[in-house]
């Protein structure tokens, strides 16, 4: 967990997603299961500034871009699946600087 004052690392950020990953690039014909949901949830508990979602939104696209069979519309559909809000675009074409 991100103590108050700490920026957000990409380990931290993977460790949320990793779970996301099947989810993902099977192009959203999964359900969300509620340990993928979960980890979107810490994400979004563990992003607090704007320079966090900067952080958080380049780690997230570092790790998309890992991952070839990753579908763009699954993952900008999963926060809504998991009935959240994400600041943060799951994308490997965002552009993170643009972010507040």
């Amino acid at each position: 967990m991100i103590e108050p004052g700490q920026a957000i690392k990409c380990p931290e950020v993977d460790g949320y997603l990793t779970g996301c990953l099947p989810y993902l690039s099977a192009g959203g014909e999964l359900s969300p299961e509620p340990a993928r949901c979960s980890g979107v949830k810490s994400l979004i508990a563990a992003v607090k500034t704007p320079a966090d979602k900067r952080d958080a939104c380049n780690c997230v696209q570092e790790a998309a871009n890992h991952f070839p069979s990753l579908k763009d519309d699954a993952a900008q559909a999963l926060p809504r699946k998991c009935g959240v809000t994400l600041d943060i675009p799951i994308s490997k074409s965002v552009n993170c600087d643009n972010l507040s």
